[in-house]
């Protein structure tokens, strides 16, 4: 089976309804490749469903209505490659003709519709960029307005940007590694770094397949994420709980904080995932963390009070589209509404179990106000013993600060997120 076969079936997965990180995940978990044709792999499956608006325009423009799945995802393959990769095209269109015929005589009907698309596409794209930024960028129509009225004359470069391939970020594990020997490491890997965010690397290369990376030594982990943990500002021997835990990397963020000295309660509502957290602490050496089944919405059934809590809320995911193209297409402004409830419901719960002088940090990997300023609006009208602490940002991230004191990030190489930290008064 070639690459191309592979990504067709992966393809295929994610039509079922498969979230496309998991795909990706396991199948690289249970295939040996080499970093090449996991990176091949990774742009062009990504890369089909961050453009699927614009592949499928296309194709409806060409053909009728294809029938046979595997032949619509051959297509949208050899589209996505001619029009946004450096690549041959004759060859594109060659290999397509050839693995067509393996799916039956269709190589005539591959042949004259890639063609037709080699001579149209970049009149196309440049009438597109002038009449239909949805179709061209690849967004329903409900989110474009959303993000029109909500960000303005910043809409279209938003859009452009959240359809970039993202680069892979990563915290050195400082219980195991320190910061020379990361530098030296990735020296040796003639890897560049191409942005930083205080102990955030953003990498020109993947290192998941080393044996650093294997040893707990590092940890792949977002900038936004990150901010969100260490903003909470802990400290040795505190009792700290992160609500909605999972896969447990802004708890080691705070485990590391505290020193690896105190406790740190992770929840999650499934067994799997808390096994995950544990996992993960053992490997980074982490001894503080106490992964705990529960509902985030009924914290306040605990019975310990605790110096911090993070609440990483459920949300919408619109801030990570470049890593979780689907969202856009998944969801829709009922389900935000909706996330915005569970998200009060889980926030309000968890203030009740803070200690009277405690922080809380609340964050969402989303960027509409509904999940976000709106909640803390709401919130802070009905929870007068908690007041806004000021935060900051490091100075080479690009953000927008509300009227309350909450940050959105929106930066080229950082997750969209909203972080706002709160103190309960004394």
């Amino acid at each position: 089976m070639n690459l191309k076969e592979i990504i067709i079936e992966l393809l295929e997965e994610y039509e079922k309804g498969k979230y496309s990180n998991i795909i990706l995940n396991e199948f690289f978990r249970k295939n040996k490749l080499q970093s090449k044709e996991k990176g091949f792999i990774t742009e062009i499956f990504y890369g089909v469903i961050r453009n699927l608006i614009f592949l499928d325009y296309q194709m409806a423009k060409r053909t009728k209505k294809v029938k046979k799945s595997y032949l619509k995802q051959l297509l949208r393959i050899s589209f996505y490659q001619i029009a946004f990769m450096e690549s041959d095209n004759k060859s594109v269109v060659w290999e397509a003709v050839e693995l067509s015929k393996k799916y039956g005589d269709m190589s005539n009907f591959i042949n004259g519709v890639l063609r037709k698309y080699l001579l149209e596409y970049e009149k196309d794209i440049e009438t597109l960029e002038k009449s239909d930024w949805g179709v061209r960028y690849s967004y329903p129509e409900w989110f474009i307005k959303k993000l029109k009225s909500q960000y303005g004359k910043r809409t279209l470069e938003l859009m452009k940007s959240f359809k970039e391939i993202p680069y892979l970020s990563v915290r050195i594990n400082k219980f195991k590694m320190s910061e020379e020997e990361f530098l030296n490491f990735i020296e040796s890997k003639n890897i560049k770094i191409v942005n930083r965010v205080e102990d955030i690397f953003y990498l020109s290369k993947s290192i998941i397949d080393t044996k650093e990376f294997e040893e707990g030594k590092i940890i792949v982990q977002d900038g936004s994420s990150y901010l969100a943990a260490k903003l909470l500002g802990a400290k040795e021997n505190e009792k700290i709980l992160d609500t909605c835990s999972a896969p447990g990397s802004k708890s080691l963020v705070i485990a590391e904080e505290m020193n690896n000295k105190g406790i740190v309660f992770s929840l999650d509502i499934f067994e799997h995932k808390l096994k995950l957290i544990k996992e993960n602490a053992e490997k980074m050496g982490v001894e503080i963390i106490n992964p705990i089944l529960q509902d985030a919405r009924k914290i306040d059934e605990l019975n310990d009070d605790f110096d911090r809590i993070l609440v990483d809320a459920p949300c919408s995911g619109f801030g990570v589209i470049r890593k979780k193209p689907e969202a856009i297409y998944k969801r829709n402004m009922d389900n935000i509404l909706e996330l915005a409830n569970l998200q009060m419901e889980i926030l309000s719960s968890a203030s009740k179990k803070l200690k009277v002088g405690g922080y809380l940090v609340y964050s969402t990997c989303t960027i509409f106000e509904e999940e976000n300023t709106k909640n803390i609006e709401k919130f802070l009208e009905e929870n007068k013993d908690f007041e806004v602490e000021e935060i900051n940002l490091p100075s080479n991230i690009e953000s927008i600060k509300d009227n309350l004191g909450g940050f959105t990030i929106l930066d080229k190489y950082l997750d969209g997120f909203y972080i706002i930290k709160l103190k309960k008064k004394s």
